[in-house]
């Protein structure tokens, strides 16, 4: 754990210089709207260790797999989120020496996410070219109009005189620092303009995404208009801002900037629009455009804030998580996901994971309109006929669906064998996550509407990829990789056993629910899909009711996986801290025939299917389990919150909390730098509103039952709950939850049923 951030109840703030944190910070303060986003780089060029990144959604390139040895199915590229072109570059000369803080030390640096606004802004002074210089740069990417971007750069003369010049640029020439082959997945089509602002058309190269850029730049010298110059690039424009300066000399330059995605606009208008959309923007302002944009930003706060009374890094945490997975993903466009770094970096490509339907789909139920949730069930509806692809490359047939470990467009992506042959308990999460949807929002109707047919092909697979074992008289699942990566290719993954009989009992429901409710459709769907429940159902009862599960005998602690018990039982807290995190430190030998556990496994099926068992059952697989936990998955802390508040573990309940709210802000695993982990801080809201606040749905109706933490005065947080708007207010004197909007409503608060008006 490293904290150097300050901590501030609605402000993420670097108070002085710290290079070496450089490209952690970048990730940290990253700005973004749904449909693009920038890391936080430095305006002005940087010739420290930085990575510069632009990123836009749904926009990627199949970057050729690189590996030393082929193997029948291995999924031929790894899908990137792009570098995009570079909007936020304003170089900076004074007296002919340019400004890079690399280079001069920087006084007084101040680096500030306003996280109730949206706002970036950074400050500093510095001494270039003999002038003594007070940079702020502000910028925020509009979630009230999200193919706007608006940047303002100061420049205040402290001393000296002489000449500076600012030159704002619209910069293709980019790449991504994690291409596979060093190739360049941009070309540019068309790049121009003029005085007063550029534009610049690309397109990817195989995929042929487009994505205009329009750029309009204007400075003011002492508060009076300044006229500029122009300079053209090969791979975008620039715009030259010249001065004669002295001692008091004031400086500012607004840069607007849209961006608008060819799979928005027709292809032959793309940059007519982009451009007149700069134009619109311009002619609002830079006032006008951020008020609308901090109140787009008021109205998400209402619906979502979390207050912590008694601990402001508690606080502080679980705004900043909040705040990025906001401007990560919206909900307005089925075409988009939640990749796990969102726009914060380029790690794990960008792509969609089984992160979004374990651990982000909650938080989207809670905080927005069901709407917004379905959205990421349409996605993957979307892309069944490609899960069946995917299947059927691995040998299954008969409409038998997989759903890739790693996404775009529904092709599996992903390019490590251990991942993407065996690590198959994915495919479970697409059928819990519509479960949860329906048990949240009474939405049964999904299921005619493209639920039943993702159910029935992940059904189809676990129908195929079970084997009979004589030897143990049920049904088994061989050369699996369990949530637990830190274990490849074992046989009989507790978690993977237990989703995949939970998934197929899953699929008899659904099917019995469509013939009750929507027979028509489900004849046209059996049409489509050739389905036959004669023929197909008598098997999936069996798989589920004969289903093998290992146990340790004489208690009531379900096994990893077979031959758990064979490893070396040490635990956790024997682990020299030099050796921590062990995926830093030790050879993957070494790691797979250890005993650590990366992240829930077997307590990854305690959270899904808790009402499954009791609570001594619960409180003796926490007990084994976490103290072999490394949690080395940013998805790890979360989980354990939720089962360790159930178990009224209040000490491990919050220790677990700061680790996964304060995961990047502290940087726990040393790995900021590479971005963000968005989706994971959808498990920190679980740890607050399942853990804490101990809230479930059951038959339709809201249960709580909440601990306080001793260091805690009080919390609260909002819910939105089929239509209706909750408050849940916990502090010493109890629980309290305010209907604030909608229809009368039941809770269940501590046992007691209690009516709302």
């Amino acid at each position: 754990m490293l904290r150097y951030l300050d901590v501030d109840p609605w402000k993420v703030v670097e108070s002085g210089f710290h290079p070496e944190r450089q490209r952690s910070s970048e990730s940290i303060f990253s700005v973004g709207n749904g449909r693009f986003g920038q890391r936080a780089n430095h305006e002005e060029h940087y010739s420290g260790d930085h990575l510069r990144g632009s990123y836009v959604g749904g926009v990627y390139y199949p970057d050729k797999t690189k590996v030393g040895w082929w193997k029948n199915g291995y999924p031929e590229y790894f899908a990137k989120v792009l570098n995009a072109p570079d909007w936020t570059s304003i170089r900076v000369q004074a007296n002919g020496e340019e400004l890079d803080l690399a280079q001069q030390t920087p006084r007084h640096f101040r680096r500030e996410l306003d996280m109730l606004r949206g706002v970036l802004t950074r400050s500093f002074e510095a001494t270039v070219g003999e002038l003594h210089l007070s940079v702020k740069a502000q910028r925020f990417v509009s979630m009230a109009d999200v193919e706007t971007a608006h940047l303002r750069y100061s420049v205040d003369v402290l001393s000296g005189e002489g000449s500076v010049t600012l030159e704002s640029i619209l910069d293709g020439d980019v790449t991504n620092e994690d291409a596979n082959w060093e190739e360049r997945f941009w070309q540019t089509l068309e790049a121009g303009g003029d005085d007063v602002g550029g534009h610049l058309l690309v397109a990817t190269r195989k995929t042929d995404f487009r994505v205009a850029h329009a750029m309009r730049s204007a400075a003011w010298f002492d508060g009076r208009s300044s006229e500029s110059k122009s300079r053209s690039l090969s791979d975008g424009h620039a715009v030259l801002h010249e001065f004669t300066v002295e001692a008091g000399s004031r400086i500012v330059v607004d840069k607007t900037v849209a961006l608008l995605r060819g799979m928005d606009h027709p292809a032959d208008e793309l940059l007519q629009r982009a451009q007149e959309k700069a134009g619109t923007a311009v002619d609002r302002g830079w006032n006008a455009a951020l008020q609308d944009h901090m109140m787009a930003w008021e109205r998400i706060w209402e619906r979502a804030d979390i207050t912590i009374d008694g601990d402001e890094a508690a606080q502080q945490a679980i705004r900043f998580n909040i705040f990025h997975l906001n401007q990560t993903f919206t909900g307005d466009d089925p075409r988009l996901n939640i990749g796990p770094k969102g726009f914060t970096g380029e790690k794990y490509g960008g792509a969609s994971y089984w992160d979004t339907e374990a651990y982000c789909l909650p938080f989207y139920l809670g905080t927005h309109p069901s709407g917004v949730a379905k959205q990421l069930l349409v996605y993957r509806r979307q892309h069944l006929e490609r899960a069946i692809e995917n299947a059927q490359k691995l040998g299954f047939e008969a409409g038998a669906a997989l759903y890739p470990m790693v996404t775009m467009n529904g092709e599996e992506c992903h390019n490590e064998w251990e991942i993407t042959f065996e690590e198959i308990h994915r495919n479970g999460a697409m059928v819990y996550a519509i479960h949860n949807y329906i048990r949240y929002t009474g939405d049964e109707e999904y299921l005619a509407a493209g639920g039943w047919e993702v159910i029935l092909g992940v059904a189809r697979f676990w129908a195929q990829r079970v084997n009979w074992s004589e030897a143990k008289q049920a049904w088994v699942l061989l050369g699996v990789t369990g949530p637990n990566e830190y274990e490849n290719n074992v046989n009989n993954n507790w978690y993977t056993n237990r989703l995949a009989a939970w998934c197929l009992r899953r699929a008899c429901a659904a099917l019995d629910w469509m013939k009750a409710h929507a027979p028509e459709e489900l004849v046209h769907q059996n049409e489509r899909w050739t389905f036959s429940e004669p023929d197909e159902r008598p098997h999936w009862e069996a798989v589920m009711e004969g289903m093998y599960y290992p146990k340790l005998e004489g208690t009531r602690v379900f096994l990893q996986q077979d031959g758990f018990m064979d490893k070396e039982q040490t635990l956790v807290a024997s682990l020299p801290q030099d050796q921590r995190p062990i995926n830093q430190h030790w050879s993957w030998d070494r790691i797979l025939r250890s005993v650590y556990i990366k992240q829930a496994d077997t307590l990854q099926g305690f959270y899904f299917f808790e009402d499954e068992f009791d609570l001594e059952t619960h409180r003796e697989n926490f007990e084994f389990y976490e103290p072999r936990t490394v949690h080395e998955s940013s998805l790890s802390p979360c989980v354990h919150v939720v089962l360790a508040a159930k178990l009224g573990l209040e000490e491990k309940a919050v220790e677990m909390y700061l680790r996964t709210a304060r995961l990047d802000l502290d940087d726990y695993n040393n790995e900021a730098y590479q971005g963000l982990h968005i989706t994971s801080m959808a498990g920190t809201w679980m740890s607050v509103v399942e853990g804490f606040g101990g809230f479930r749905v059951r038959d339709g109706v809201p249960h709580f039952t909440p601990m306080l933490p001793s260091a805690w005065k009080g919390y609260s947080f909002q819910l939105h709950f089929r239509g209706r708007q909750l408050q849940v207010v916990v502090d010493a004197e109890g629980t309290q939850v305010h209907l604030q909007s909608g229809e009368p409503l039941q809770v269940v608060i501590d046992g007691e049923a209690a009516h709302l008006t």
